[in-house]
């Protein structure tokens, strides 16, 4: 049997051996877990874009609550300074420091939320009651693309490690498992409000 004959008859089980070992479905599963990244990256932007038009149209009937307010714009600045991208999501450290900068956000646009019961005349005003419906509702985004992003990120780790797929992601891709998002601390308390100053 000619050398260029075996080539042949174990070229199939080479192919099919190589195909086994995660080289397409590795980087597969990196590109869910960057496109879940991604949308949720925008639904945090969303969240930023807002709470600027949320606050401004609360000064005007809450003079009073100055601390909720510069609270809620200091925790924008702050969560929009802390940035992580796809090369970031294998670094526990990074996605910690992003997840609690958003958490403490999300802390501080509840009392803002609140604020409507201390103030009739702002429970009535259309800006702001659509401006806290939309927020309300990318909040919800926010927590589906976490789940998916999540989600993505299991598959992506579980690949990774079990056999064959752990063999090519190991030797051909260096794969490093992602970080999921988890609940950051502040989050297990709940934020207290008190609208005791309010006239």
């Amino acid at each position: 049997m000619t050398a260029l004959r075996r080539i042949g008859l174990f070229a199939p089980l080479l192919a099919l051996s190589l195909a086994g070992c995660g080289l397409n479905s590795v980087p597969t599963a990196e590109e869910q877990v960057n496109a879940a990244w991604g949308n949720l990256q925008a639904d945090y932007q969303r969240r930023a874009d807002l709470v600027p038009n949320l606050v401004a149209t609360v000064k005007g009937y809450a003079q009073q609550e100055k601390s909720v307010l510069t609270e809620v714009t200091n925790a924008r600045a702050n969560a929009t300074r802390v940035q992580l991208n796809a090369s970031d999501l294998s670094d526990p450290a990074k996605v910690q420091a992003f997840n609690e900068a958003q958490g403490r956000l999300t802390q501080a646009i509840i009392p803002l939320q609140r604020l409507q019961e201390a103030y009739p005349d702002l429970k009535s005003n259309q800006n702001f009651l659509a401006l806290q419906d939309q927020l309300e509702g990318t909040e919800n985004r926010i927590n589906a693309s976490r789940r998916d992003y999540n989600t993505a990120v299991q598959a992506y780790n579980t690949r990774i490690r079990t056999f064959p797929d752990a063999i090519g992601a190991k030797i051909f891709y260096g794969a490093k498992p992602k970080v999921p998002f988890e609940a950051a601390a502040a989050a297990q308390t709940a934020p207290t409000v008190n609208f005791g100053n309010a006239s």
